[in-house]
């Protein structure tokens, strides 16, 4: 279907995301570039420690991204080949990919139609001799059914390694995300509530899981290697493991601390725009919005809107390509797992055997969501979305 001229279209283009970078940020990081002292050190472990405060846990150890996070974690927790790690399908490429690393198998579990996260209710069916770990992926920010997962896995003795790339700051039940699981991995990605640029983080309670963590991040090197270049380190080292490439910078920290300060801040504009997003498009029968619950609170890492494809004259592709017309920029999460050859290919996958999934993903398009938008931007966004779907609505 040709594009149509409309009114409700901006003069410049709104990207779907943006980092919220400042002054600070900028002079923090000049600091770190005249000490000298460019890669991991004082800055990273400022990092850590303040994180590990402000979510309430024992352990944070700083990695160079949230891919790396999981692999150390599934490392820390075992898994070896021909295991099996259930998860959902319903995904970025990161979390499946890891538990390939170690030639283990990811097993898909459908998700919820209420929010996209992984099904607590259908975990249990798919547990065998081999299963090793569950993951589950608190999507868009929205949290998993934990207190059910965690039950599982303790009556199996599973580990629980969260997927918490888009869940900062998340509340579930009165604990914050990244205190539930034995492990949780957050993103620092350009994209994210908090961004290092590229970067991630572990957090645990667990002191043994957190050694060994930090050994592998850095080559499997003993302890505290980074400060065999200090005054107070030592030029003697022992590889204690075949370790990973996987340090975060004091540069990338330096951002990281900045972005911290600003988290509250930055998390309370997301909500806002979200209930503003929600309040302008509730009366749209073109359109489903997405759902919050009164046990979590929602980090609004993204705001995922549902088509109602019978309620319109167009595809969700054309309703993509009219929003970009109207200069305003878009994204859609997730492509499912099972829908990419690899997986098709590698584990004979149909569309259907995740129906969910499946069927969601068809209609969804997340709209921009961060908090460098001003009100004029948010309500571009809404004049856009509420014209396409009046001008090709079937009702």
């Amino acid at each position: 279907m040709a594009l149509n001229r409309s009114t409700a279209v901006r003069a410049d283009f709104l990207p779907f995301s943006r980092p919220f970078i400042g002054d600070e940020e900028i002079e923090l990081v000049s600091d770190v570039l005249r000490s000298g002292w460019l890669t991991t050190g004082p800055r990273v472990r400022e990092f850590e420690k303040r994180f590990a405060e402000y979510v309430g846990v024992e352990h944070a150890v700083a990695v160079s991204s949230a891919t790396a996070a999981l692999h150390l974690a599934l490392d820390a927790v075992g898994l070896k080949r021909d295991d099996e790690v259930i998860t959902t399908p319903y995904t970025f490429a990161a979390t499946a990919e890891v538990i390939r690393y170690f030639d283990a198998r990811p097993v898909f579990v459908d998700i919820r139609v209420t929010d996209f996260n992984i099904d607590a209710s259908r975990i249990e069916e798919a547990i065998t001799g081999r299963t090793r770990a569950i993951m589950p992926v608190h999507m868009a920010g929205q949290a998993c059914a934990m207190e059910e997962i965690v039950d599982i896995a303790r009556r199996h003795n599973l580990s629980v390694v969260e997927d918490a790339a888009h869940a900062l700051p998340t509340m579930y039940r009165g604990r914050m995300v990244g205190t539930i699981g034995d492990l949780t991995a957050f993103s620092f990605y350009a994209t994210k509530n908090l961004t290092t640029g590229e970067g991630g983080m572990l957090t645990t309670n667990n002191a043994d899981l957190a050694d060994r963590i930090r050994m592998m991040s850095l080559h499997g090197v003993s302890k505290d290697a980074w400060k065999r270049y200090t005054q107070h380190g030592s030029w003697y080292y022992e590889i204690l493991a075949p370790g990973f490439k996987y340090n975060m910078t004091d540069v990338a920290a330096a951002i990281g601390l900045c972005q911290l300060e600003k988290i509250q801040m930055m998390t309370e504009r997301r909500a806002e725009i979200a209930a503003m997003y929600t309040s302008a498009l509730t009366d749209m029968p073109q359109l489903e919005l997405p759902q919050t619950f009164s046990d979590s609170t929602h980090a609004w890492h993204l705001y995922i809107i549902r088509l109602n494809l019978d309620n319109l004259a167009i595809d969700r592709g054309t309703f993509i390509d009219q929003l970009v017309a109207r200069n305003i920029g878009t994204s859609v999460h997730f492509i499912p797992l099972h829908l990419h050859p690899y997986y098709r290919e590698t584990y004979g996958y149909e569309p259907g055997d995740f129906p969910i999934a499946n069927s969601e993903f068809h209609r969804v398009i997340s709209l921009p969501i961060y908090a460098a938008m001003s009100d004029q931007d948010v309500g571009d966004v809404i004049a856009a979305v509420r014209d396409v779907a009046q001008q090709y609505g079937r009702v």
